[in-house]
C-alpha cells in the first residue's frame, strides 16, 4: 500500500517540476579546470602532513600566512619527526567545513539569511579537536538553507555547482564541501549527516564521505541545534579524495536505479571477488529473497526515517506556509525546498498520533536487528548512494531520493561513500558501503 507520505512526495515532485522549469534557464558551462602541474592538490591530508614534517613543502606554502607559527614550531627542533607525527598527527594540514559548524571568528550562516552577519564568537567540538592535532581551518562552505536539502543552494551565498560539470548540482547539505574536495580546495573537509548529508554529495563530486557509528564523534557546535533522539541520527564526519582501503566481504542490495548505477555496483563486486576471492550475495529490496540475505524493509526507508526524525522530539523548521506565494514572487528570504520540506515535517508530526507511525519505528528496529545478523560475520553491505549521479540544476527534484542514504542514519551504523569512476557523461559514479558498529577488536576499522 502506498503511503500518504509517498504521495506527498509525488506531489511536491510534481510541483517542484513546473517550478524549475518556470524559474531556471538552460546554461552551458564547463567545468573547473584541471589541476595542472599542482600535485600538491591531489594528496591525502597524511601525505601532506608527512611532507611538512620532513620539510619537503612548508605549511605556510599550503595555507599561507596562517601556517607560518607551524613552519617555526618544525624549524626550532623542539620536537623530532616522531614526536610530531605522534603529537601533532595533522600538523599544518589545511581542512575546510561545513557552514553548518562554528569557527571562531568566521561567519556561521547555516545557509540562512537571517544569520548572515553571525560572527561565531568560538570553535565547535571537532574544530577544536583538530586544531590540537595541527590541523588548520581555512574555510567554511556552503549548504542548503538550514541544511534543509540536498541541493547546496540559499539566499545568501547563492548556489554551489559541481566541479565535474557546473551544470548539474553539488547535492547537498554537505555540498559545497564536497565541491570544495572534488575540485581539490584543501587538503580534507568535514561535514554532517542526518540523511545522506555527507554521502550524496560526496556521490556526485566523486570522492569518499564517511558517516560514523553514531556518537563517535561529536557534533556540538551546529546549526541547526539538535536536541533529544535526534543527536543519535545526526553525526559528524570526513570528507576527501582518499582512503586507505580493505577487502571486506561483501553483501549488495538491488534498487531501482539508474543503469550506470548499477553497472558501477556490479564491477566493484567482480573487482573485490577477483582481487580478494569473496563472494557476493545479492539481496533484492522489492520483497524477493534472493540467497541468503533479505532486506524487504529498506523498501519502506522513507517512512522509518520520516518517523523516526518526527517521532525524535525535533522542532519543525517553518511556520508560515505563506512562504511558497513570497517565493514566486521573489520577495522571501526562504528557498522552496525549505518551505518545502517544513509543510511536509509539520504533516509528519500529525502522523505520529496515527497507528502507523509505531509500526514503522518497530520496523526501523527489526531491520537493524536483520542487518546486524548478516553484517555481524566480517561483511559489508554495498547498496546505491543515490539512483542517479548528479542530476542537472534544471533537473525536475524527487524529494524521496535521500532515502537511500537515510535510512542508515536511523540503523546509526558506519557507511562509507565510495567513488567508482565517471560515467559516460564524466559525472561520477560511486556506491554506499556499510559495515556493523558491534563491540570487538576490529571496531575501530569501520568506525
Amino acid at each position: 500500500m502506498i503511503s500518504v507520505l509517498r504521495i506527498i512526495y509525488k506531489i511536491c515532485h510534481v510541483f517542484g517540476s513546473v517550478f524549475i522549469a518556470v524559474r531556471q534557464k538552460h546554461k552551458v558551462e564547463d567545468a573547473i579546470p584541471p589541476v595542472g602541474d599542482r600535485k600538491l592538490l591531489l594528496l591525502s591530508a597524511s601525505d601532506i602532513a608527512e611532507m611538512i614534517r620532513n620539510r619537503e613543502v612548508t605549511s605556510e606554502k599550503v595555507v599561507l600566512e596562517e601556517a607560518r607559527k607551524v613552519d617555526k614550531l618544525i624549524q626550532s627542533g623542539e620536537y623530532d619527526k616522531t614526536e610530531l607525527k605522534d603529537k601533532f598527527p595533522l600538523l599544518g594540514v589545511p581542512f575546510t567545513i561545513k557552514d553548518s559548524f562554528c569557527v571562531a571568528g568566521l561567519r556561521h550562516t547555516a545557509g540562512s539569511y537571517y544569520r548572515k552577519d553571525i560572527i561565531a564568537a568560538e570553535d565547535a567540538e571537532v574544530v577544536k579537536s583538530l586544531k590540537s592535532v595541527g590541523a588548520i581551518p581555512i574555510g567554511v562552505t556552503n549548504v542548503p538553507e538550514l541544511c534543509m536539502w540536498w541541493e547546496s543552494h540559499n539566499t545568501v551565498y547563492g548556489r554551489s555547482r559541481n566541479p565535474y560539470d557546473t551544470r548539474h548540482i553539488t547535492g547537498g547539505s554537505s555540498g559545497g564541501e564536497a565541491a570544495v574536495q572534488g575540485a581539490a580546495g584543501s587538503a580534507f573537509g568535514i561535514g554532517s549527516d542526518i540523511a545522506g548529508s555527507i554521502r550524496v554529495p560526496s556521490l556526485f563530486c566523486g570522492i569518499f564521505g564517511h558517516k560514523p557509528t553514531s556518537g563517535i564523534i561529536s557534533c556540538w557546535g551546529q546549526q541547526p541545534e539538535v536536541k533529544g533522539r535526534l543527536v543519535e541520527l545526526l553525526t559528524t564526519g570526513p570528507m576527501g579524495s582518499s582512503r586507505q582501503r580493505s577487502a571486506p566481504h561483501l553483501r549488495r542490495a538491488h534498487r531501482r536505479k539508474h543503469p550506470e548505477m548499477k553497472d558501477a555496483l556490479r564491477k566493484a563486486v567482480q573487482h573485490l571477488e577477483q582481487t580478494y576471492g569473496v563472494k557476493a550475495q545479492v539481496s533484492a529490496c522489492n520483497g524477493l529473497r534472493r540467497g541468503k540475505a533479505n532486506f524487504s524493509k529498506l523498501y519502506h526507508s522513507l517512512e522509518i526515517w520520516v518517523q523516526a526524525v518526527s517521532g525524535a522530539g525535533g522542532v519543525p523548521f517553518y511556520q508560515p506556509i505563506l512562504g511558497v506565494g513570497e517565493i514566486l514572487f521573489r520577495i522571501s528570504p526562504h528557498t522552496l525546498p525549505a518551505i518545502m520540506l517544513g509543510i511536509i515535517e509539520k504533516m509528519a508530526y500529525i502522523g505520529n498520533q496515527l497507528p502507523r507511525h509505531k509500526q514503522l519505528i518497530e520496523m526501523g528496529y527489526s531491520l537493524a536487528k536483520e542487518i546486524q545478523d548478516v553484517l555481524k560475520d566480517d561483511a559489508v553491505l554495498l547498496y546505491p548512494s543515490f539512483p542517479s549521479p548528479a542530476p542537472r540544476i534544471t533537473f525536475p527534484f524527487r524529494p524521496a531520493d535521500f532515502s537511500y542514504c537515510a535510512v542508515f542514519n536511523v540503523l546509526g551504523v558506519p557507511v562509507t561513500q565510495v567513488p567508482l569512476g565517471l560515467g559516460s557523461k564524466g559525472l561520477p559514479l560511486g556506491v554506499q558501503s556499510c559495515g556493523w558498529h558491534a563491540q570487538r577488536p576490529h571496531y575501530n576499522q569501520r568506525c
